[in-house]
């Protein structure tokens, strides 16, 4: 099986009516646990990252205020989340669990990190509830330490990957490709290498086809040697925040597709979940978990 980072800590305690659903990085493992999708021992606990594979990606003012806690007020505020120590070493897990599932995938083809994906995060700010960059601090410890010469990144969630954009708009080993809701946050969207901004209320169809028409060619053209996947649940149509209209189906196809040009191309893929903001957590667990079931079936 391959190898799925996930700690207790990722369910962070927010304060009551917090629109962001922190109980689905508790729901996710129990859930595969309990269908027999997965056994314990594919789970593993990442542990902390050092503060020079941080700086690789993020400017070293700003993780000084994060790890002290002075970030401003406002700053707090673009990221929505109160800051505190256990956030922080929160965040610094995931993205820890993020480079210990790409050394997995090295080997194992494929692994999974329950949490990530937090994409809005720049050089030097955090935004959307993302305050490190998980894959953009995997994909530079790829490429400095000579894992890796070419990395394309699949960004699926809903809305545009705009601190990935930004981290790597200047490097050339590094192709960003996010498919993204035109009309939705960031408001201010950076430059990916491909941007694909969808109208509202796209379904699966269209989206599916766009999605086939594009993925192979990119792969073609820029020959990665590694991939990460933000596979984001919220294109769904019962999404909150979202205003995309896939369903459950859909979402799944997605994902399955994804998995197919990774294998038929030979590529390991390092997959983060990303966001998803149903009403309904049932609804978001459930499209997460089809993820991890879409690999299954094409990997085991």
């Amino acid at each position: 099986m391959f190898k799925i980072a996930y700690d207790p800590i990722y369910a962070h305690p927010l304060p009551e009516g917090h629109r962001f659903p922190m109980l689905k990085y508790e729901l996710i493992p129990a859930q595969l646990l309990h269908e027999g999708i997965i056994k314990p021992d594919d789970i593993f606990s990442p542990g902390l990252l050092s503060d020079d594979i941080i700086i690789k990606t993020h400017d070293k003012g700003y993780w000084k205020q994060l790890h002290d806690l002075t970030l401003p007020s406002k700053e707090q505020r673009r990221i929505g989340f109160p800051l505190s120590a256990q956030l922080v070493e929160r965040e610094v897990r995931i993205a820890k669990g993020t480079i210990d599932g790409c050394l997995a995938a090295l080997n194992n083809r494929i692994a999974f990190n329950v949490a990530g994906g937090t994409h809005h995060a720049g050089t030097n700010w955090g935004e959307g509830f993302c305050m490190l960059n998980d894959q953009a601090i995997a994909a530079n410890y790829l490429l400095n330490s000579n894992l890796s010469n070419s990395i394309l990144i699949i960004d699926l969630d809903v809305h545009q990957g705009n601190g990935t954009a930004q981290i790597f708009e200047k490097e050339a080993r590094v192709f960003t490709f996010s498919m993204h809701g035109d009309r939705n946050f960031p408001f201010r969207k950076e430059r990916s290498d491909l941007d694909i901004p969808l109208a509202d209320g796209v379904g699966d169809e269209e989206y599916l086809d766009i999605l086939h028409k594009t993925l192979p060619k990119l792969i073609s053209t820029h020959k990665p040697d590694f991939v990460f996947y933000l596979s984001g649940v919220d294109i769904l149509s019962t999404d909150k925040l979202g205003k995309l209209s896939l369903s459950k189906d859909g979402c799944k196809k997605r994902d399955r597709f994804v998995f197919e040009q990774c294998i038929n191309n030979n590529l390991p893929v390092q997959v983060s979940m990303g966001g998803g903001y149903s009403p309904q957590i049932k609804d978001i667990v459930d499209a997460h978990c089809n993820t991890f079931k879409a690999a299954i079936d094409l990997y085991f």
